[in-house]
């Protein structure tokens, strides 16, 4: 109900805000904000927004690129399938500090140092991002996002596009998430084995608002800084950061040794099962969504949906099956190493790939045992 009356403010604030035109005066500074990172999901990665400022004129707002509603009928599956549409709004710059100041995350400003042509032309565009069909947009995780927008908007105007990525020239987008991650194992987990080869890819576009706000430092525009210093808003205060063993590799280690100790039937069918479904999923996903991040995702090769087979096959105890099935598992997992060598979440998944292949191995050799 708080998040549907929000919106519903925003909504209101914006049309009475923006009835009449509000024209542009020498005194009106612009400015680019970057909100820092936090520990919840939706808050690992910051946020950028844009901001104009005219005390003559009593005008103070804040145009955000990242909204979206919860109430989206089929909201997981839109995200999940990668059509989710977020939109653009303008709100008071007080109700955006309130917000974050909540959720208690540093608030940075970097003011444009533009022409008065320049800012009128930006205050038209951003009017236009609100009231048009523009308004809307569909989400792209790495391409389209609440800094990309900003970006591409400031970018319009200015001659010759100065804003450009000149950071992570020898480093891929999976490179550059993972210190954001890392805080939070299971999510961190989780999001580099659903992620595919996209994110493996040199990390070309400026997508991140910690980014944009250092690359923005060093550009120059028409012989000087496009900005001015980076100025605090508002100063987060410092959180605690105890180490929590259920958000660790070792709650990881403890779930699944059981399963690399115990030689029993019912442990491997479940183990196989479990992680045969998670590797199913991950096709069905990259046959579903429209995220480039999760399509041709070779973290398959780990979790195999040809466990699935083994695992019907040690129900059935089809011997010949289980040994044929279980070294073409094991040729999977040996060619998944030799890829990820240099990735940047192999050590995260060392336990499950250590389990992985004691069953596989156990499973072969006592086949070709029986056998024998």
């Amino acid at each position: 109900m708080k998040k549907q009356l929000l919106h519903f403010i925003i909504l209101l604030n914006s049309i009475i805000a923006f009835s009449q035109f509000n024209p542009i005066t020498p005194e009106t500074k612009i400015s680019i904000l970057t909100v820092d990172v936090a520990n919840e999901s939706h808050t690992l990665y910051g946020h950028t927004a844009i901001r104009i400022k005219d005390v003559k004129n009593n005008f103070d707002y804040v145009w955000n690129y990242g909204m979206f509603d919860f109430r989206t009928e089929n909201f997981i599956l839109k995200f999940v399938k990668g059509d989710l549409q977020y939109y653009a709004a303008a709100y008071p710059y007080a109700d955006f500090e309130y917000s974050y100041q909540q959720e208690n995350r540093s608030i940075y400003e970097q003011f444009l140092n533009i022409s008065l042509s320049e800012k009128q032309e930006l205050f038209e565009k951003l009017n236009k991002s609100i009231f048009s069909e523009d308004k809307f947009y569909t989400y792209k995780f790495i391409d389209r996002n609440c800094t990309t927008k900003v970006l591409d908007v400031v970018n319009e105007v200015l001659q010759n596009k100065p804003i450009k990525n000149t950071l992570h020239k020898n480093e891929s987008y999976r490179d550059v998430l993972f210190p954001y991650q890392e805080k939070q194992y299971w999510l961190n987990l989780g999001i580099n084995i659903i992620f595919g080869h996209r994110p493996d890819e040199q990390a070309k576009v400026l997508f991140l608002p910690l980014d944009l706000m250092k690359v923005l430092e060093k550009t120059s525009y028409q012989r000087k800084p496009l900005v001015g210093k980076i100025e605090t808003l508002f100063q987060a205060s410092p959180e605690e950061n105890e180490f929590d063993f259920w958000n660790s590799s070792y709650a990881l280690i403890v779930f699944l040794l059981p399963f690399a100790i115990l030689n029993k039937k019912a442990t491997n069918i479940l183990f196989l099962s479990v992680f045969g479904l998670i590797g199913l999923f991950f096709c069905l996903v990259g046959l579903y969504s429209l995220h480039r991040e999760v399509l041709w995702n070779y973290n398959v090769l780990l979790f195999n949906p040809l466990f699935l087979i083994l695992a019907y096959s040690l129900v059935k105890n089809n011997l010949k099956a289980i040994k044929k099935v279980s070294l073409i598992c094991l040729i999977c997992l040996g060619a998944y190493v030799l890829y990820m060598i240099n990735k940047a979440h192999l050590i995260m998944i060392l336990p499950i790939l250590f389990t992985s292949t004691i069953i596989l191995l156990r499973l072969y050799f006592k086949t070709k045992t029986n056998k024998e």
